[in-house]
């Protein structure tokens, strides 16, 4: 992977190969968290990713949390500093997905 290339694509090359994702979705939340601990000038450090895979079936919140930081390990070494992690079945976001539907 090319240290040129941003660290939300190489997120996503990672988390994809890894989970073989039926959604993937990175955001860099870095700006927000300028002056915290972990911050760096030119960004890159603090992440929202929400994650759906069959892979976590039988996982529990832990495990999968696990998982994801294993396959980051890398990207962490380098100065990422944070991930907000939301991490489903294809199931359980289905049964998200209908939750906001009927409360909307």
């Amino acid at each position: 992977m090319s240290a040129m290339q941003s660290r939300a694509a190489r997120l996503e090359t990672i988390l994809g190969q890894a989970f073989s994702p039926i959604l993937l979705r990175i955001e860099d939340d870095s700006a927000r968290h300028a002056g915290h601990a972990g911050a760096q000038p030119g960004g890159e450090t603090h992440y929202n990713v929400m994650l759906v895979s069959e892979s976590f079936l039988g996982m529990d919140r832990v495990a999968r949390s696990r998982a994801v930081h294993a396959v980051l390990e890398g990207e962490f070494s380098t100065g990422m500093h944070a991930l907000a992690l939301t991490l489903r079945t294809p199931e359980e976001a289905a049964a998200f997905l209908d939750r906001e539907k009927s409360s909307g």
